[in-house]
């Protein structure tokens, strides 16, 4: 339809200019592009669902499209508005955020190697003596006990007739 050819012709508008870059990224200086080649800021995959662009949130159906401008703007729009705003956000809040972590992180291992793991060394390391004492209370009080009134209850014999 319209779109095919406003497509078109932009890629003829773009072929004379060497500049622009047809990724469908943001426009990066070299330094920043050599940087993003050789680090990899998320190699366990941890937010590889944040992948998503604009046909992944903004679609139409065959039946109801937009004007072709319409479209092509808003696509622009979008990419560029979640480009800045990112970076705008991370400028204002990853340097506190990553102090707050930090002294959470370091905070939960400090509890965790000084706190927790020796009181769970503490535990295993009574629990045998603790066990012999509770299996020789149980031996001399409950024990006798229960096989009391398992004697009792042995003699007693259950009949049910049917009248």
């Amino acid at each position: 339809m319209g779109l095919e050819t406003e497509k078109v012709d932009t890629r003829i508008f773009m072929d004379d200019d060497d500049n622009f870059p047809r990724s469908g990224g943001p426009a990066l200086s070299e330094a920043e592009k050599c940087a993003e080649d050789e680090l990899d800021r998320d190699p366990h995959g941890m937010n590889s669902h944040l992948q998503l662009g604009f046909e992944d949130v903004i679609a139409e159906p065959e039946l109801t499209h937009s004007f072709d401008k319409v479209w092509i703007c808003s696509h622009a729009l979008f990419e560029l508005s979640k480009y800045v705003i990112y970076k705008v956000l991370t400028l204002v809040l990853a340097i506190p955020l990553a102090l707050v972590v930090g002294i959470v992180f370091a905070t939960l291992s400090c509890l965790h190697i000084w706190v927790v793991v020796p009181f769970v060394k503490t535990c295993l390391m009574v629990l045998p003596s603790v066990q012999t004492v509770w299996k020789s209370l149980t031996d001399v009080f409950v024990v006798p006990f229960f096989q009391s009134l398992g004697r009792c209850f042995a003699m007693v014999n259950i009949r049910l007739d049917q009248e």
